[in-house]
């Protein structure tokens, strides 16, 4: 199928024959449809996968406990188990509407409609994917919309700082930190910045690091071998946020890392939903950690993508 320059096509992936590929010729996606919602693949046609696939749950269905395939997830937040972790291992609904891909499932265990409406631009490497969870319970409930984009090992990910104010130009506080239990501050894969907070994916890492904050600037990054995802969000100064304040998570183990937006805590009466919109851009970007390089490298490229 051809929707302008956009070629849309079920092809086979990791052992699922139903997945559905979404390409403008720079850049390509898929999804799954056997399970999910998932975006599996993410990346340059002919080019790496920037989100991390693990090899024993590719091509896995329909079993009862919930298995992280990798690639970009739709959760909600705060994480309490066993309620977060909903299997997803049954078939998804998927429809086109336009040129935008939707993808549908019901987490019966908790009542919940879970939708991605994933939309490439046929003119540049920009996606945009709107997550949007319905109640459709007996009752209220109150939850984030906590969209998880699982990245390939060896990048590193980069948050923005508040803009640096030297006291006592500025008393009040920037933004919280929020710190978990696991959290070690001094491990080597952190780099606390003037103006980013940096986390690096190790392969030979031997714990897990997490850590949450408020991001008012609404971008994060990944960058892996050449190749950058930046991630543009919104921040709502009105609202609340899960997990004392965060609409920014980051997450790092011997596999991978993850980069975490979450949307407003929301009270959801039966019938009600709740929406969270990510836009990525792809880029060809080499570019180390020290701020003046992402200075010099990165921060051009931020503009916002227009599909």
């Amino acid at each position: 199928m051809n929707e302008g320059s956009l070629v849309i096509e079920m092809v086979e992936y990791g052992g699922w024959p139903n997945c559905i590929r979404v390409s403008n010729g720079e850049i390509e996606l898929v999804a799954t449809t056997d399970v999910g919602p998932r975006i599996i693949r993410l990346g340059f046609v002919n080019g790496q996968n920037l989100f991390n696939n693990y090899a024993e749950t590719l091509g896995r269905t329909g079993d009862a406990e919930w298995h992280n395939y990798g690639g970009h997830r739709l959760w909600h937040a705060p994480e309490i188990f066993p309620r977060t972790y909903a299997s997803d291992n049954e078939p998804v609904q998927h429809t086109m509407d336009g040129t935008t891909l939707v993808l549908r499932n019901h987490e019966g265990a908790n009542a919940l409609d879970k939708e991605m409406r994933v939309t490439v631009s046929p003119t540049s490497p920009c996606v945009e994917v709107a997550h949007r969870i319905v109640n459709r319970g007996s009752w209220a409930c109150e939850l984030a919309p906590w969209a998880l984009s699982v990245m390939a090992p060896g990048g590193h990910a980069i948050y923005p700082q508040e803009e640096f104010r030297p006291h006592p130009e500025m008393l009040a506080p920037a933004r919280p930190l929020v710190l978990w239990y696991f959290t070690d501050m001094t491990d080597p894969r952190w780099r606390w910045g003037r103006k980013y907070i940096q986390l690096r994916q190790d392969p030979k890492a031997t714990t897990k690091q997490k850590v949450g904050f408020l991001n008012k600037q609404g971008w994060a990054a990944y960058l892996l071998g050449g190749d950058a995802l930046i991630i543009h969000y919104p921040y709502d100064p009105g609202a609340t946020y899960a997990d004392m304040g965060c609409n920014t998570e980051t997450y790092a183990d011997s596999d991978m890392l993850e980069v975490e937006t979450l949307g407003p805590l929301t009270r959801l009466e039966p019938g009600e939903g709740v929406d969270h919109v990510e836009s990525w851009t792809l880029a060809k970007l080499e570019c180390g950690p020290s701020e003046a390089e992402i200075d010099e490298k990165l921060l051009p490229i931020l503009a916002d993508c227009s599909l």
